[in-house]
């Protein structure tokens, strides 16, 4: 990457994370649970923070060069519906090439194809970026691991908007996956979530 691209990357990070924070990030006067069933006074709604296409393509873009940054090469991109689908699909069109998307079904539907993995087909030789928008404990993009693995896929690294604790950079560390949050909990100026207290 060049000195330009670089410097690009820095800049559209900054104006990424100010989107987080402004259009994403809630501080309640109460802890509230999360997905995780952890507790938190702090609340990452990245759905709501990338609702507008302006910032989703932004935040797709920062990911893509981020990815071509550490030097990782993928086919398809994706990861467990919700939380994956508009980096799957952003992602995918922003390099706008041979990449495709893939989405992981939480469950299969029962009907037509049955199968867990929609979109691109995946299996042995295919190169695959896992991507999610808020990791807390890492349930939703470690369980997306174990299903893309089980095709026989390589998974190439882990990307997510916002880390929210060390937990999946453990687990990923532990598959020899590169793993790469755009942001973490220290980025928003946050307590990790785990750490106690009902932070």
């Amino acid at each position: 990457m060049t000195d330009t691209a670089d410097r690009t990357l820095t800049e559209d990070r900054e104006r990424l994370l100010a989107v987080v924070r402004e259009r994403g990030l809630i501080q309640f006067d109460e802890p509230r649970q999360l997905a995780s069933g952890e507790m938190s006074r702090d609340f990452i709604d990245a759905k709501a923070a990338l609702s507008r296409g302006a910032d989703l393509r932004l935040a797709c873009s920062v990911i893509a060069a981020s990815v071509a940054l550490a030097g990782i090469e993928f086919d398809a991109v994706g990861g467990l519906t919700l939380g994956a689908d508009h980096f799957s699909h952003g992602i995918a069109a922003v390099l706008a090439d041979h990449h495709e998307w893939f989405v992981v079904r939480k469950q299969p539907k029962g009907r037509g194809t049955d199968q867990l993995v929609e979109g691109a087909k995946l299996g042995p030789g295919r190169r695959v970026l896992l991507v999610d928008d808020v990791v807390t404990t890492g349930g939703s993009i470690r369980t997306a691991h174990e299903r893309v693995v089980a095709t026989g896929a390589d998974v190439v690294a882990a990307v997510t908007l916002v880390d929210r604790s060390d937990i999946a950079a453990a687990y990923f560390a532990e598959q020899g996956v590169p793993y790469l949050p755009v942001f973490t909990y220290r980025d928003l100026g946050i307590a990790p979530v785990g750490a106690g207290g009902g932070n």
